[in-house]
């Protein structure tokens, strides 16, 4: 089994091949946010390195965000097609889960925070649990205040990964006076490809795909463009 791995939701742009034997490959850009121009080279390129064809990829797996527009409407796309022309199935799966997965052996309350523009940023919380992370509630979007005021009532040590936690680390380090908020670095700003397909091997295993025409991206609130158009219509 043969997964492809599309991560588009924010700046950066990945993509990654792997399955039973592990990691086989991956490409990773963050630079210009020209995610329609370097995707499908960035797979073509994978898969040149790592000599697999793209009739032996058997399963697709795409980030379905939340996070920027134009990078999800991508990726999803691009996987979509992908998976009609190959007639292989699809796993869809979380920017935040990502995120989360990249420290899940950290003993603290893990926080991913990607920037939603606007002053707001998409997140979630988690928690290790035997095995992994477990997220404990649902995807939100709020102000980077917000999510301040929500670290300091909880009063926990916690862990903030993500462009978003870099982008607001003065408003978020500050959640409390105990100095037990830690921002992580530029290592775990992005959602990987690498993850991705590591999440989706045991999900493939246990045939928990679905196919391209239900797989939806996860928007969490309005495009730029819709509310700039409610504001000129209101």
């Amino acid at each position: 089994m043969i997964i492809l791995g599309i991560e588009t939701a924010t700046s950066q742009v990945g993509c990654a091949l792997g399955g039973v034997e592990g990691l086989l490959g991956s490409y990773h850009a963050a630079h210009g946010r020209r995610h329609a121009e370097s995707l499908v080279p960035a797979i073509e390129f994978v898969c040149r390195s790592v000599g697999i064809e793209l009739r032996e990829i058997s399963v697709i797996a795409v980030d379905v965000g939340p996070g920027l527009f134009t990078g999800l409407r991508v990726g999803i796309a691009t996987a979509k097609s992908m998976a009609q022309a190959l007639r292989v199935p699809m796993i869809g799966l979380s920017s935040l889960d990502l995120l989360a997965h990249q420290v899940r052996f950290s003993k603290r309350l893990v926080v991913p925070v990607i920037d939603a523009k606007r002053g707001e940023v998409f997140t979630a919380m988690y928690r290790q649990v035997p095995g992994g992370i477990q997220r404990l509630g649902g995807y939100s979007v709020m102000t980077s205040a917000e999510l301040a005021d929500d670290l300091a009532a909880r009063g926990e040590d916690a862990l903030l990964v993500g462009d978003g936690a870099l982008r607001y680390a003065d408003v978020l380090s500050g959640a409390n006076d105990e100095g037990n908020i830690e921002i992580g670095g530029i290592g775990v700003a992005y959602p990987s490809a690498t993850d991705l397909v590591e999440l989706a091997h045991p999900r493939a295993l246990r045939e928990e795909f679905v196919q391209p025409r239900e797989l939806e991206p996860m928007y969490l609130r309005k495009s730029d463009a819709e509310i700039n158009w409610d504001k000129r219509a209101s």
